[in-house]
C-alpha cells in the first residue's frame, strides 16, 4: 500500500537508506543523516512509503536542486526498495506515484544522478520517461575510488512550456 510518508516512519526510511548505503551503488553518502537532517534536505511534500504488513518496505522522496528561486520547479528524485523486496514493482509504484505528487505540487523537471553500475535504477528511470542527459566521470570518490555517474531528467508534459 501506498501512502505519505509520516515522521513516524523515519525509522524505517532511514533503515532502507542504509541499505542503499552498503550497496555502495546508491549514493556517495557513506552514513546516514539523523531525521531532523534527512527531513530538511527533501521537499515537505512528495514524500511516499510503500508498506507491506504495517512495514515500511520502500521510500520515494523529493529534493531540491538549488536554493535559487528560479529552480523551484526542479529536483532530485530518491527512490529505495527495502533489499528484501527488490523486484517486485514497487519501486515502479513509488516512481508513478511520485511524478503524480511532484507535478501537483509544480515541479516540472526531475532529476536523477545514478551510479552506472545500478542498472535497475537506470531502467526504472527510463521506463517512467526519463532520458539520458549524459554522464559525469570521476565527479566524485567513494571509499577512495573515483566514480562516475549518469545524469538522467524527465520533463513534466503538464506543466510549462
Amino acid at each position: 500500500m501506498l501512502t505519505e510518508m509520516t515522521e513516524r516512519d523515519s525509522p524505517d526510511v532511514l533503515k532502507i537508506y542504509q541499505m542503499g548505503l552498503e550497496t555502495r551503488n546508491a549514493t556517495f553518502e557513506t552514513t546516514v543523516p539523523s531525521w531532523e537532517i534527512w527531513n530538511s534536505k527533501h521537499h515537505k511534500h512528495s514524500r511516499l512509503v510503500y508498506i507491506e504488513n504495517t512495514n515500511v518496505v520502500g521510500w520515494a522522496a523529493l529534493s531540491p536542486t538549488s536554493a535559487r528561486e528560479v529552480y523551484g520547479g526542479v529536483a532530485e528524485v530518491s527512490i529505495y526498495v527495502h533489499a528484501n523486496f527488490k523486484g517486485r514493482g514497487i519501486g515502479s509504484q513509488l516512481m508513478e506515484k511520485l511524478l503524480i505528487s511532484s507535478e501537483e505540487n509544480g515541479i516540472w523537471s526531475l532529476f536523477s544522478s545514478v551510479f552506472p553500475e545500478n542498472s535497475a535504477t537506470i531502467k526504472l528511470h527510463e521506463k517512467f520517461g526519463f532520458r539520458v542527459l549524459g554522464y559525469r566521470e570521476k565527479i566524485a570518490q567513494l571509499d577512495g575510488k573515483w566514480r562516475n555517474t549518469v545524469l538522467l531528467e524527465r520533463r513534466s508534459k503538464k506543466i510549462g512550456f
